[in-house]
C-alpha cells in the first residue's frame, strides 16, 4: 500500500500540521489550535455505518432504511441470537486497526465516530449503561493514538431520534428526542458519561453533540439551544478541556438561535452536500464565524464526484476550515475509500427482502451474512485510489499522474486515463452532482465524470467508456520506448453512424477526425485504423477527444511500423513527385520535414477548387507517405500543395481512367 500513498506522504511532510504530542485541541479565535498554539487544520474521515448502519450503504434502502429496520429484517430470517452474532462480527470487521493505519497513511489526521446510543445504554433501560459501545470506542481511540489521528465523538443516533430520518434511527410512532423529556435527559447523561471517561485523553479531538437535527422547533430553535447548553454544562462538570462541536438544525446548517456561543471552547460545524463549490455556498458560515470570533468545521461532506471533492476541499481550506468526509466504506461504492464486495448469500437475502427472490433457509442466510460480515474487512475490500488522489494530491497540484504505466508500443485502455483534475486529465459533460443526479452512469471502477461500464470485448481492462458526448475527452501519459513511426488504431462499438474521434499528442492534433463505424451493438467491437505518427522516445501526453454520441470506446493501440534514428532525420524540407504519375486511381505522395512544423497538404483541380485535404496539424520531423485514392474523381489534371517549415510548394499530377 505504501506506493499507493507515495504522493500523499510527500505532500503531508510539506503541508500537514505537526500534531504529534501537541496535546488537546482547542478553539482560539477563528482557528483550532493545539496546546502549543499551532493551528491544526482537521482533515478527517467519518466511520459511517459502523455503529449506525444506513440502508444506502448496505443496498437495503427500499425496504430497510434505518439501523432498526435492518436488524429486524435479519432477525425475521435467522432469529435474535444469530442476529446478535452477525452484528458483533460485522462491527469486528467493519473497522479494524488496519483501516485506521491506512487512513493515516493516506493523509487524514482525524476520525469522526458516528455513535448509536443503544451501544452505550439499552433502549429500554434509561440511565443504565453497557460496555460494548465504550469498549469499541476505547479500541478505536487506542488505534488513533498509535497512528496520531484525533478522534471526534459524534452522537449520530440519540435516544428517540433527533430527526425523522433513517440516519438518526428514528422509529415512527415512538417519542422522538424533542417529544420526550426522558430522551433529552438520557442524552445529557450519556454525554456526561462519555466526557468522564475521556476527559484526560488528548487524542480525543472533541465532542460533536448531536448529528443533523431535522425538526420543526419553535422559537428560533430554542429547544435545540437549551439542550446544547444543558449537555455542555454536564460535560464541563467533568471535562474542561475538549472542544464542543455544535451543528445547526435542518441537516446541521441552520444556526438560527444558536448564536452567540455559550462556551469559550466551541466550534460551529456545518455540513455540505450537492451544492456549488463557490464562496456563496459558505458565506453565511464565514460571516457567523467572523461575527462571533469562533472556528468553523465542515463536519460532514462527500457523496459526490472526485472533481466536486477537489473543489470543495480547496474552497474550505482556502478559508481555514477543516473538514471530515463521509463515508469510508459502502457496498458497491466508487466514492468511498473502500468498496465492499457483496456475498452471494447476502445478495440472495436482498432479493428476498425486495420481493424478487425466494426466502433462503436459515442456514443459507446465516452463511451468507457471515460471509458478508467478513467482506466488510479491509483486506477483502477494493481500494478506490482515485478518490484519495482527488482529495489530497489534486487539491495541491494540476499535474497529471498515470493511472498505470503506459508503455508504447502497447494498448491504452480508455478507462485507465490519468489521475488529475477535471478539464486536465479528462472532461465529461456531467461530472458532479449539484442537484443534477449521477455523474458516472455506469457507477463502476472510478469516481470521475467519465461514464464507465463493464466491457465484454476480447481485450479489455474490464470496462469501457460509455454515454459519450461531444467535447468529452481522456488523457493518458505515455512512455515511448523508442523513436519511430507508430500506427494508432482504436477499438470502438456503436449503435449508429456519426460518431467522431480526434487524437492529440502533447497538445497538437494528430491527423483528421476519425469516423466511428456502426457496429450494430454497444458491445460489438471493431478496430478502426487511425493515423501514423512519429514519436520521440520518452514521456508524452495522449488525448482522445470525442464528438457526438451513439458509440463506446475501449482502447487505443500503438504499433511500431518503422524505427527512425536521429541520423535518419531529413536535412531539409522536400516534396516529392507523386508516384506513379499518371495514375489510376491510387498514387503516393511523399514529403519530408527537417523539424517539427504545422503541415497543410491539400489537392486542387485545375480551377483551384479544393477536392481533398490530407494534413492540417503539427507533425514531427521525419518522412511521411500519403496514399491518394482518386477513385471518386474524374480523369484530368490535379495539383497537390503543401505548406510547412515556412515553405509552400505544389506539384502537378495526372489522373487517367
Amino acid at each position: 500500500m505504501k506506493s499507493i500513498f507515495y504522493y500523499v506522504s510527500i505532500l503531508s511532510l510539506l503541508i500537514a500540521i505537526n500534531i504529534n504530542g501537541q496535546g488537546f485541541l482547542k478553539a482560539d479565535g477563528r482557528k483550532i489550535v493545539n496546546e502549543s498554539g499551532t493551528p491544526v487544520l482537521l482533515r478527517g474521515m467519518g466511520l459511517g455505518g459502523w455503529m449506525v448502519p444506513e440502508g444506502y450503504m448496505l443496498q437495503t434502502s427500499s425496504f430497510a432504511n434505518s439501523a432498526t429496520e435492518f436488524r429486524k429484517k435479519i432477525t425475521s430470517v435467522i432469529g435474535e441470537e444469530e442476529t446478535e452474532k452477525f452484528f458483533k462480527l460485522y462491527r469486528q470487521n467493519m473497522v479494524t486497526k488496519k483501516d485506521i493505519q491506512q487512513l493515516a497513511e493516506m493523509g487524514f489526521n482525524s476520525i469522526r465516530l458516528p455513535m448509536h446510543y443503544n451501544l452505550y445504554t439499552p433502549k429500554d433501560k434509561p440511565f443504565e449503561y453497557i460496555n460494548e459501545g465504550f469498549e469499541l470506542t476505547d479500541s478505536l481511540l487506542a488505534w488513533c493514538k498509535e497512528y496520531q489521528l484525533y478522534l471526534i465523538l459524534d452522537l449520530h443516533a440519540v435516544p428517540g431520534g433527533q430527526s425523522d430520518e433513517n440516519i438518526s434511527d428514528y422509529i415512527p410512532g415512538e417519542s422522538s428526542l424533542w417529544e420526550s423529556e426522558t430522551n433529552r435527559l438520557r442524552t445529557i447523561d450519556l454525554w456526561k458519561k462519555l466526557a468522564t471517561r475521556y476527559a484526560n485523553e488528548e487524542w480525543i479531538g472533541g465532542y460533536d453533540l448531536i448529528n443533523e437535527t431535522k425538526w420543526n422547533l419553535p422559537n428560533n430553535n430554542k429547544p435545540l439551544r437549551d439542550l446544547y447548553i444543558a449537555i455542555t454544562n454536564a460535560i464541563r462538570e467533568v471535562d474542561k478541556k475538549h472542544i464542543i462541536f455544535i451543528e445547526g438544525n435542518w441537516w446541521a446548517n441552520d444556526f438560527t438561535g444558536l448564536t452567540p456561543p455559550w462556551d469559550n471552547n466551541m466550534v460551529y460545524s456545518f455540513h455540505k452536500y450537492w451544492n456549488n463549490n463557490d464562496l456563496n455556498s459558505i458565506s453565511g458560515y464565514l460571516s457567523m464565524s467572523a461575527q462571533h470570533n469562533i472556528p468553523l468545521w465542515l463536519g460532514e461532506s462527500g457523496e459526490n464526484s472526485n472533481a466536486w471533492f477537489t473543489d470543495a476541499i480547496e474552497l474550505v481550506e482556502a478559508n481555514n476550515i477543516g473538514w471530515c468526509w463521509w463515508t469510508f466504506k459502502k457496498i458497491g461504492s466508487v466514492n468511498s475509500p473502500w468498496n465492499i464486495r457483496k456475498s452471494v448469500g447476502y445478495d440472495n437475502l436482498l432479493k428476498y427482502w425486495s420481493g424478487t427472490g425466494s426466502k433462503p433457509s436459515v442456514q443459507a442466510a446465516i452463511t451468507g451474512l457471515t460471509q458478508q460480515a467478513i467482506y466488510f474487512n479491509n483486506d477483502n475490500c477494493e481500494f478506490n485510489e482515485d478518490m484519495i488522489d482527488a482529495m489530497f494530491r489534486q487539491v495541491q497540484t494540476t499535474e497529471l499522474k498515470p493511472f498505470r504505466e503506459n508503455k508504447i508500443p502497447g494498448i491504452l485502455f480508455g478507462s485507465d486515463y490519468d489521475y488529475g483534475r477535471y478539464n486536465i486529465a479528462y472532461r465529461d459533460n456531467d461530472y458532479q452532482n449539484v442537484n443534477s443526479g449521477t455523474w458516472n452512469n455506469g457507477w463502476v471502477y472510478r469516481n470521475d465524470g467519465i461514464d464507465l461500464e463493464k466491457c465484454s470485448d476480447a481485450v479489455t481492462s474490464g470496462y469501457n467508456i460509455s454515454h459519450i458526448g461531444t467535447g468529452e475527452y481522456v488523457v493518458h501519459t505515455i512512455d515511448v520506448e523508442q523513436r519511430g513511426t507508430y500506427r494508432i488504431s482504436l477499438r470502438t462499438s456503436a449503435n449508429k453512424t456519426g460518431g467522431k474521434i480526434l487524437l492529440a499528442i502533447d497538445g497538437s492534433n494528430v491527423g483528421s477526425t476519425i469516423d466511428v463505424p456502426n457496429s450494430n451493438g454497444w458491445q460489438n467491437w471493431r478496430t478502426v485504423t487511425g493515423p501514423d505518427v512519429i514519436l520521440e522516445a520518452g514521456k508524452h501526453t495522449y488525448q482522445v477527444r470525442f464528438f457526438f454520441d451513439g458509440y463506446n470506446f475501449n482502447y487505443s493501440q500503438f504499433d511500431l511500423i518503422s524505427s527512425v534514428s536521429e541520423e535518419e532525420l531529413p536535412l531539409e524540407f522536400t516534396l516529392e513527385q507523386n508516384y506513379p504519375n499518371p495514375f489510376n486511381p491510387i498514387t503516393t505522395i511523399n514529403y519530408q520535414l527537417p523539424k517539427q512544423s504545422k503541415v497543410m497538404l491539400k489537392v486542387f483541380d485545375v480551377l483551384g477548387n479544393e477536392v481533398m485535404e490530407f494534413e492540417d496539424g503539427v507533425k514531427d520531423a521525419g518522412s511521411y507517405s500519403i496514399n491518394f485514392d482518386a477513385s471518386k474523381l474524374a480523369s484530368g489534371i490535379y495539383f497537390y500543395r503543401i505548406t510547412a517549415c515556412g515553405f509552400t510548394e505544389a506539384k502537378k499530377m495526372i489522373l487517367m481512367k
